[in-house]
């Protein structure tokens, strides 16, 4: 199955574009101050560098992709180019577009784009759509009853399953509306096959998430559910 994009190139810089915005996305939307009062910070989680935009009827969100560590004080928004296939922000679109179309609960992309600041470096961003009415789980890990922890882990265990391995599996990235659940920023995600499976990949992602809830909440809160999350993952399959 062939992913939905529309490929524009206009000189050092390239987009793609789901079909469902063709004619509206230029390079502007990727630029936070063009969009004035219709854009609005992110607060919670990652390194900032995301924002709410209205567009239309449409509400988005704008991600740029920042470095972090010491090697964000000397170049925080470049990262070295290795050919176009291997561009971050087109390989998290067509990620998404996969996941999508799976039927994974994932927001859906809606333009990638990176520009070259020279021949061995770019900087990039995407845009998704908003999900919305949501919450990040770090803001109500004390407030989540067993159901919901056992939701969380039987939705984890549906991407697994899948064989999608979330770089970064963490409390900010997944989000909750009633009672669904959500995961979102997929940058160096991937898909892992039989022949480039790392081993343990599975029990990593979740030392990492297991890690997050004491990180946010303490090991007394992780404690209380964690038993609760990998019964529903234990139990989870995909659909």
């Amino acid at each position: 199955m062939v992913e939905s994009e529309i490929c524009i190139r206009e000189r050092a810089s390239a987009m793609l574009i789901h079909p469902d915005y063709e004619g509206r996305v230029t390079e502007n939307w990727f630029n936070a101050d063009a969009w004035g009062d219709q854009a609005r910070r992110v607060s919670s989680g990652g390194r900032g560098g995301a924002w709410f935009l209205q567009a239309g009827e449409d509400r988005l969100v704008l991600r740029e992709y920042r470095r972090g560590g010491l090697v964000a004080k000397f170049a925080r928004y470049a990262y070295a180019f290795t050919g176009e296939e291997n561009v971050r922000s087109f390989a998290e679109f067509r990620l998404l577009n996969k996941l999508v179309s799976q039927g994974l609960p994932v927001p859906r992309p809606v333009a990638a784009w990176y520009r070259k600041l020279s021949p061995i470096q770019y900087r990039a961003a995407i845009i998704i759509e908003r999900l919305e009415n949501t919450l990040p789980l770090a803001d109500l890990i004390s407030e989540l009853d067993v159901d919901a922890w056992v939701s969380i882990g039987e939705t984890i265990r549906r991407f697994h399953d899948a064989g999608v391995m979330h770089a970064d599996l963490n409390c900010f990235n997944i989000l909750v509306r009633g009672e669904e659940f959500f995961l979102i920023d997929f940058d160096k995600s991937r898909l892992i096959t039989t022949g480039n499976a790392p081993a343990g990949w599975k029990e990593a992602n979740l030392d990492r998430f297991s890690r997050s809830l004491v990180k946010v909440a303490g090991e007394d809160a992780r404690a209380k559910v964690w038993s609760y999350f990998m019964n529903g993952y234990n139990r989870g399959m995909a659909t």
